[in-house]
């Protein structure tokens, strides 16, 4: 067998499967029968349910940017294909009726009629695509592991697999409202948890990037369904009882990151005295990096002195910007907007964050082992008055809370290194509608993009190091009252979308 190197992980290569046409089995046979008998009957289920389609469909539009390439297996009669989008568009099913009802009433898409475990019938289909969904299909599959694994041909670096189903703790409910009559008829599931999801994700070569668990109460109930579901349902432990699971992954098998050049950027101001050490101490991590200062209106001299250091080190690549607006997230949309790197990295010119530690922040990414790296100042024990008390209390507890709106883990969202590609800053920058202008500091504008955009994001512990030169920028209650209007922000957008 031959082995493939996935970050630092290696993946067996497994023996490809039968390429040759697999007869139904009598349980798919039996599906099938009765996906066919009930097909008519799909639009007028989804009435009787409207509300929680409606927040299905939100939410899954939530997941999946307008304008992707979307594979949708089990896409049943294509009502969700169409709800997103799509730029291009392929559903398949076994169910022929249900493929005739997709075809008529959205003929703009290309759908087959085939079993989704049968490699006969993914090897027919063109990838890589940018998100695969299995809405609910996962419940009716006989070997999830092989089908998931059977994905990984249409899968690229960017590609996101997204898996919706029904939570475990509802199954005897879902069988009540079948015998009356309240739920279209269906065979007997798998019902997993979201770990046994987890667990068969990580056996197919997949990593989760995000979950996340909606509708408390699915039926709108005169109102209280909707303010249930977007008070209650979000709150850590009483989450975990909700109807829909959500889970968002991607491919660990390797897939090439040609990234042949960086960029630092480096906001400035008041920082004439860290200038030159910034330029010295930043590594050639990469066959081409650019230093790129944006000078913020300094009063001490900073863009003279940036000036200067152009001129006394030839030899590096350096270049002086002054930000048209104020603050450092404008500094950075600046900065980003006029670099030329591969990679685009934030070194704050305090230089309380080794300069020294960035070939970490480019390894990461070149690697595969994340797509979004922020720095953390909170593994590392730090010097001794590298952050106050009340400070390091309040980063702690934030952290705590950003990770649960965020759905991925953090320790510091405030450590002001962060590095990603240029292609996936594309993608947050395009997003920013979603959000509009709301962070005057630029950290949270790329949190939040980037996991709207589902990237893996990854921390790299940094030893946090006194200010040498100059005072600090930033004003603790200040900030505080920015940090409180963040999770408030955070929530509205990110967790009842």
């Amino acid at each position: 067998m031959a082995s493939s190197k996935a970050g630092a992980a290696t993946v067996i290569e497994r023996t490809p499967a039968q390429s040759a046409p697999l007869p139904l089995s009598p349980t798919k046979e039996a599906t099938r029968r009765l996906a066919d008998s009930v097909a008519a009957e799909r639009k007028s289920w989804i009435g009787r349910n409207r509300y929680y389609y409606e927040d299905h469909y939100r939410y899954m539009r939530f997941l999946v940017p307008k304008g992707s390439r979307v594979l949708d297996l089990g896409c049943g009669t294509g009502d969700l294909l169409a709800e997103l989008e799509p730029s291009h568009a392929v559903g398949v099913d076994l169910s022929e009726a249900m493929i005739d009802i997709a075809r008529r009433e959205h003929p703009g898409y290309a759908f087959h009629v085939g079993d989704v475990e049968d490699p006969a019938v993914i090897a027919g289909l063109e990838g890589p695509f940018d998100v695969i969904i299995l809405s609910d299909t996962i419940g009716s599959l006989e070997d999830i592991e092989a089908t998931l694994y059977g994905l990984q041909p249409l899968c690229g670096p960017e590609t996101r697999l997204v898996i919706s189903y029904y939570s475990r703790g509802w199954e005897p409910l879902l069988k009540l409202a079948e015998r009356m009559g309240t739920k279209q008829r269906q065979l007997p599931l798998n019902w997993l948890s979201t770990s046994d999801i987890a667990g068969l994700l990580s056996l197919a070569d997949f990593e989760i990037i995000k979950r996340e668990w909606r509708q408390l109460l699915p039926k709108r109930f005169l109102g209280l369904g909707p303010l249930v579901n977007g008070t209650l349902a979000p709150i850590p432990g009483i989450r975990r009882l909700c109807f829909r699971n959500y889970v968002v992954a991607r491919s660990i098998i390797e897939k090439a990151r040609p990234y042949r050049s960086a960029t630092v950027l480096v906001p400035c101001r008041n920082e004439r005295g860290n200038i030159e050490a910034a330029v010295q101490r930043t590594p050639q991590f990469c066959d081409d990096v650019e230093i790129l200062f944006v000078e913020g209106h300094s009063a001490d001299g900073t863009l003279e002195e940036i000036e200067r250091v152009r001129d006394a080190y030839p030899d590096r690549d350096i270049k002086v910007f002054v930000q048209p607006g104020k603050g450092k997230g404008d500094a950075v949309r600046h900065g980003f907007a006029n670099a030329r790197g591969d990679v685009l990295m934030i070194l704050d010119a305090d230089l309380t964050m080794p300069p020294e530690a960035l070939p970490k922040f480019y390894n990461a990414l070149a690697s595969g082992k994340g797509e979004f790296v922020n720095g953390t100042r909170l593994v590392y024990p730090m010097e001794q008055r590298a952050m106050r008390p009340l400070n390091l209390m309040a980063n702690r507890t934030f952290s705590l809370v950003f990770s649960w709106l965020l759905n991925q883990r953090f320790t510091d969202t405030l450590c002001g290194t962060k590095a990603l590609s240029r292609e996936h800053y594309r993608r947050i920058a395009e997003g920013r509608d979603y959000f509009g202008s709301f962070d005057p500091f630029g950290d949270f504008d790329l949190l939040f993009g980037a996991a709207k955009a589902n990237l893996k994001i990854v921390e790299i512990p940094i030893r946090y190091a006194e200010r040498r030169y100059g005072a600090p920028q930033i004003s603790r209650f200040r900030d505080g009252w920015y940090l409180l209007r963040m999770v408030a922000f955070a929530y509205r957008k990110l967790k009842i979308p």
